[in-house]
């Protein structure tokens, strides 16, 4: 038997008695591996906040689009009078 073999025997053995003292001592068997990348939020932290009441949607009647029409080219003609060259 080679050393390399032997070695891989004990190894063996070894991770065999860990599984069979985890299972004794009510442990997980193998640590749990942290994996890359951000950290998960804590239990208490994921727990949702009070749920807030959706916002109704809002509409735009006919009428207030149409003021709001004649108030935007109001605007426009104020802004090309006032924009325009005087003449001299």
């Amino acid at each position: 038997m080679a050393i390399s073999e032997i070695l891989a025997s004990i190894d063996r053995e070894i991770g065999e008695l860990q599984r069979a003292r985890a299972i004794l001592s009510g442990i997980s068997a193998l640590p749990a591996k942290r994996k890359p990348g951000r950290p998960r939020r804590a239990a208490a932290e994921v727990a949702s906040p009070p749920a807030k009441a959706a916002k109704k949607k809002r509409y735009l009647s006919p009428e207030g689009r149409q003021r709001i029409a004649e108030a935007v080219k109001r605007r426009w003609a104020g802004q090309k009078k006032a924009a325009a060259p005087t003449a001299r």
